[in-house]
């Protein structure tokens, strides 16, 4: 079932952060660690830039201020085989460190809301369960770096899982065209799915602003970007689309 909607319920306090451990989660691949296990643990992937995982920070610490362990690693989407290795390292890495390793809460902005998207079409493939994945501005309309597809030509998939995507009306990098269609899809081949549609850009839905000197994405300072970001934690960390039952491998 579809469902759409573009209420702001009241977000955490933007000035809200919580300690931070930072460690390797494969040989020389880096990730940070917020929150305090056991309980419900989130696994954040940033964008196609990268190791780019301190862009995300301000998401990650207000995802970890709603009592969750929150997962954030670097992937490289220039390695050879487009970051694949990298993330499912880490979805090892998370589901090691969780109190239940089949109830990750998966979250991918842009291209790593595209991976996100074809882990959970292709979760049988890699023996991976998942309690909700949500996608940021998804790079939907471009090969994700799990299946080398597009998410969609995966569906309908072996299992479903609860899908939230979040997508900004002042997105210019990748339209909300491409969350609306995927939503469309998913729905389609009875997915459980939310689109919700926030007043953000690219980056700001995750976050983020983009320093067009450095041609690159950093964690945002600004109020209202916190804001949105606290907002976009709320979402995250809310009860996710109405479903018949988990996504596992077991």
């Amino acid at each position: 079932m579809l469902s759409v909607s573009s209420a702001e319920p009241p977000g955490v306090s933007a000035g809200q952060t919580c300690p931070m451990d930072t460690v390797e989660y494969a040989p020389g691949r880096l990730v940070d660690l917020f929150g305090e296990p056991p309980g419900r643990t989130a696994l954040l992937w940033h964008g196609k830039q990268p190791d780019a995982r301190t862009a995300i920070r301000p998401l990650a610490e207000r995802v970890a201020a709603h009592g969750l362990q929150v997962v954030v690693p670097d992937w490289n989407s220039h390695a050879e085989d487009g970051g694949r290795a990298d993330l499912l390292r880490s979805v090892q890495f998370a589901q090691e460190r969780a109190a239940d390793a089949d109830g990750l809460i998966l979250v991918g902005w842009s291209m790593g809301g595209a991976a996100a998207a074809g882990l959970a079409v292709h979760a049988s493939r890699y023996g991976v369960g998942l309690a909700h994945v949500v996608c940021l501005a998804g790079a939907f309309m471009v090969p994700d770096p799990i299946s080398g597809e597009q998410p969609g030509a995966g569906l309908p998939g072996d299992r479903s899982c609860p899908i939230t995507l979040l997508h900004g009306t002042f997105d210019d990098v990748v339209p909300a065209v491409a969350s609306r269609e995927f939503a469309a899809a998913l729905a389609q081949h009875g997915w459980p799915v939310r689109l919700e549609e926030l007043a953000a850009d690219h980056g700001s839905i995750a976050g983020a602003t983009y320093d067009r000197e450095a041609d690159r994405y950093a964690a945002a300072t600004d109020r209202p970007t916190l804001s949105l970001a606290a907002e976009v934690a709320e979402r995250i960390t809310a009860a996710p689309p109405a479903r018949t039952g988990r996504s596992s491998p077991r």
